[in-house]
């Protein structure tokens, strides 16, 4: 057979970028690289797929702040890698490829998670809690890291099969154990996977948690581990004592059983899981306290090809459509959606005409944060003497009503940098004012009437991508517990004799019409990260002067400057930059940490008096046009 490196002096002249080159003679070398992965590889060379294998192998896959995220289904399948029949049409093999999420990537995360494990708690028992989403792969690499672990002397517990993200936050501290992994790419394209990781408290890796992790990964894809010595622990099978302690701490969000109670009689809910994660626990929330509900059986098997959608993404309308024809047959009131990993959830509501409209991950966000925030109130729970103890948290990209919501109460706002790590950092901040010994053993009140006392109490948090929490029992958005929040706020508007959308519509008299836009743009592949990274430092080195005709009075660098939260914590840096008119509307530039896209926010407000309905198609007219000047001017900064 000719020879890899024969192919390869054959490669037309620029067709492979030289780190894909040295990338894939490091690969096919290597003595760990399995025969099938060679073989693929010299199957795209002979085929001449030289975008594919720059894409595959122009870099490493880079060990984030957080985790890795890539493709584990090429765009180009190799016969190798298609193999044998799979369940469910998948490839028996993840891509072969240095910047591809397979096997040999999932091994080196878990190996540097656990070095560095070792280094922080030297001599000490350690865990790490292994949980997977519905995905390709999913359940193979939950696998990987188990046994990656293990044969580092650390005790891996896995989950019996499919669980939440939100639950593996929740197990972590529920087991205390040291760390925690996922495997899911959340709402992702279904040829993506991802590894998620975890620390201690239940929240995403953090500094200096994150670097020192990286640094250990990187360690190892220079020097790969020796093989295994000593005794390996086998690893734990979480079962149902695990589901029952989550539900339960998932219980105590409910504020009001009665409203639930007599709302149940006539109002109906319509739940889909998007063939995901969320069946596990959501159905049994809902029975528990009563809810009327059905759920889309076309949707509701775990399934990594996600089907019935186009994208398991619950922010697109197009993902809850067979949930809104289901409503529509049995006239319910409301569709809830989360997504494969359950970390994010999305709903359709009836107006008072009986059309299901869609609302936002900001409005989703922003009823909760009012209803839980008055709710607290009016039961006496938060009051004048607390309340500048107790706050609402959320990301520089969510919308200002929650901002202003909260200076409404009297309350505390927190603006963080997007991702939720950075709220379930403030958690643990909040947790350790408290003094609390053994915390999570202390019943709910109990954890609140400290931090009501000497730290902060956590009203809501949530982002605009749908994500939210309602309590600190987990570090990380829970779509389970955003489900039960938000059918709760429901059965609420409804006992008091309001749809969700009039419920909304008050709160915008009240405080001002807010309103929101995001824009997209994805750039695939090596070139794609190239053009956004020089979009971005266009942006930086060019800002733009005016926006739909007004000027742009002030701009916020947050790679650049220094900036606090209201406690006075530093923000950290990140590549992002919000761009203030003179009007009060604002643009946010951010590159998504998790997909080849760069994003823009757009936010405006208007008063909440006199026609709202013209005042938000106005205010909503004026954002898209706002978006389309700026793809305009992406083209010439591009160019």
């Amino acid at each position: 057979m000719t020879s890899l490196s024969d192919l390869l002096a054959a490669v037309p002249a620029g067709a492979l970028l030289p780190s894909t080159v040295e990338n894939i003679i490091a690969v096919h070398s290597s003595p760990s690289t399995p025969d099938w992965a060679r073989a693929s590889i010299e199957e795209l060379v002979t085929g001449e797929a030289w975008t594919e294998l720059n894409d595959r192998f122009y870099k490493n896959l880079a060990f984030g702040t957080g985790g890795i995220r890539g493709r584990t289904i090429g765009r180009v399948v190799t016969g190798v890698e298609r193999g044998a029949p799979q369940p469910l049409g998948r490839p028996e093999h993840a891509a072969a490829g240095s910047n591809m999420l397979n096997a040999a990537n999932i091994r080196r995360a878990a190996q540097g998670l656990g070095q560095y494990l070792k280094l922080t708690y030297p001599n000490q028992p350690i865990s790490v809690v292994v949980a997977h989403d519905t995905r390709h792969f999913s359940p193979d690499m939950a696998q990987v890291v188990a046994t990656a672990v293990a044969e580092l002397g650390i005790q891996p517990y896995l989950f019996s099969a499919e669980r939440s993200t939100p639950q593996l936050s929740y197990t972590v501290r529920w087991l205390k154990a040291q760390a925690g992994v996922v495997i899911t790419a959340s709402h992702n394209p279904p040829h993506d996977n991802g590894f998620k990781a975890y620390w201690a408290d239940g929240g995403q890796l953090v500094e200096p948690f994150a670097s020192g992790v990286i640094t250990e990964v990187n360690k190892i894809a220079a020097n790969p581990l020796p093989a295994p010595a000593g005794t390996i622990p086998q690893t734990i099978i979480l079962g149902a004592d695990a589901d029952a302690a989550y539900l339960e701490a998932v219980s105590n969000l409910v504020l009001e059983p009665e409203a639930i109670a007599k709302a149940k009689a006539d109002l109906k809910l319509v739940f889909t899981p998007l063939h995901g994660t969320g069946i596990q626990i959501i159905p049994a929330l809902l029975d528990k306290f009563g809810f009327n509900y059905s759920i889309v059986e076309a949707q509701r098997t775990g399934d990594g090809r996600f089907p019935t959608v186009q994208s398991p993404n619950p922010e697109n309308a197009e993902a809850l459509k067979l949930g809104i024809d289901q409503a529509n047959a049995e006239n319910a009131s409301a569709v809830l959606a989360t997504d494969p990993d359950a970390d994010r959830m999305g709903v359709a509501v009836r107006d008072r005409s009986g059309q299901m409209v869609l609302l936002t991950g900001n409005m989703i966000g922003s009823i909760c944060a009012y209803y839980r925030a008055e709710r607290f109130f009016a039961k006496g729970i938060l009051n004048d003497s607390n309340r500048h103890r107790a706050t609402l948290i959320k990301t520089f990209v969510t919308t200002d009503l929650q901002a202003r919501i909260a200076e409404h109460f009297g309350i505390k706002i927190i603006n963080t940098l997007t991702g939720f790590k950075y709220i379930g950092e403030k958690l643990r901040d909040y947790e350790l004012l408290t003094g609390l010994e053994n915390y999570d053993a202390q019943p709910y009140e109990t954890r609140r009437a400290a931090q009501l006392e000497r730290g902060t109490f956590f009203v809501f948090g949530g982002e605009e991508s749908y994500g939210y929490s309602g309590a600190d029992y987990v570090r990380d958005k829970d779509a389970n517990a955003a489900t039960l929040m938000f059918a709760e706020a429901l059965a609420w508007a409804h006992v008091n004799g309001q749809t969700l959308v009039e419920y909304l519509d008050d709160i915008y008299r009240k405080f001002g019409f807010y309103t929101e836009k995001l824009g997209t743009l994805t750039f695939e592949g090596a070139a794609g990260a190239m053009q956004i990274k020089k979009l971005l430092a266009s942006y930086r080195s060019t800002p733009p002067v005016t926006f739909i005709g007004e000027s742009v009075v002030r701009v916020e660098d947050f790679g650049l400057q220094d900036f606090v939260d209201v406690d006075g914590k530093a923000i950290p840096k990140e590549t992002m930059l919000i761009f203030h008119l003179q009007s009060g509307s604002r643009m946010a530039v951010r590159g998504s940490g998790t997909e080849p896209k760069i994003k823009f926010y757009f936010f405006a407000t208007a008063p909440g008096t006199g026609d709202l309905d013209a005042t938000k198609l106005a205010v909503r007219a004026a954002l898209d046009q706002w978006w389309t000047e700026v793809q305009a001017d992406v083209q010439v900064r591009i160019a």
